[in-house]
């Protein structure tokens, strides 16, 4: 009887914890996929082609397009071993480039005529006597403009003189412009009549003294048989130093006014050579 009573005690042991356990509320929240999804869903059960990635639709989609785009990166239509390919792309860029240029020509033809592509050569449109003048002073302008071609010089003249000008104006306004074109190293004389910003200019520095400002590397003045100029280089600049009654050539300094007089400073854009250094070196 002792022995009945034992394992219905055991029993009922075992089975108080399975009913503690039965007891437990599940509280995580039922997931429910929203309508969207359900009817994303639909669209790529339905697309057997996604299948076998197991991509979404759009996830295909865009994986298409990639693969589509590699492909025709990689393919060439002519896989021979004499393609030609970069030669016609470069023909291509050019024609383009030569398209443009074109244009913007024709666009400043608006301002001045002569820049029209379109327009033919003012040498064309003067009379024999005329020509022969231009080119006479062409040849004498090409002496004193160094770097300027004989051919530039009276293409210029000729339009000056198809406008109206007389030979004499032609040949001043002609002079000084080619003289003070943008790059080309002017007279010290011609610096303040200048319309730029920057010059360059060619002379002798002649004097130089201390600065007390320690912004300023060397301060002096330059000279040239039309005149002469201050100039500054400044620290931030670290430009090569000059000394007195060496002849330089400073170019793309820029200009500034005081008191009325114009000078110029060297700048970091700014570059100054010694052409005697230079040809002693050379030799």
């Amino acid at each position: 009887m002792s022995t009945k009573k034992q394992i219905g005690n055991e029993v009922s042991h075992y089975e108080h914890p399975q009913a503690v356990v039965d007891d437990v509320v599940d509280e995580t929240p039922a997931l429910h996929p929203t309508v969207e999804l359900e009817i994303q869903a639909k669209v790529d059960l339905n697309n057997s082609q996604t299948q076998g990635r197991g991509l979404t639709l759009a996830e295909e989609e865009r994986m298409e397009a990639r693969e589509w785009e590699i492909e025709q990166t990689k393919t060439r239509w002519d896989r021979r071993q004499t393609s030609n390919r970069e030669e016609r792309t470069a023909m291509a860029v050019e024609q383009m480039s030569a398209e443009a240029t074109r244009e913007f020509k024709k666009r400043a033809g608006c301002v001045n005529r002569w820049a029209d592509p379109d327009e033919a050569d003012p040498r064309e449109q003067l009379s024999v006597e005329e020509l022969g003048e231009v080119n006479r002073e062409a040849a004498r302008l090409q002496t004193k403009l160094d770097g300027w071609s004989r051919s530039a010089i009276s293409r210029r003249l000729a339009e000056q003189v198809a406008d109206g000008k007389s030979m004499m104006s032609a040949v001043v306004g002609v002079f000084e412009e080619l003289q003070q074109a943008p790059g080309r190293v002017i007279p010290i004389a011609a610096v303040s009549e200048v319309n730029r910003r920057e010059v360059s200019i060619s002379g002798t520095v002649t004097q130089l003294w201390e600065s007390s400002n320690s912004a300023i590397q060397q301060v002096g003045l330059i000279e040239d048989e039309t005149g002469r100029t201050k100039f500054t280089a400044w620290t931030k600049s670290d430009q090569s130093v000059v000394r007195e009654g060496e002849r330089v050539t400073m170019r793309n300094v820029a200009k500034s006014w005081y008191g009325g007089r114009v000078s110029v400073a060297a700048t970091g854009w700014s570059e100054i050579s010694f052409p005697e250094r230079e040809a002693w070196w050379a030799e």
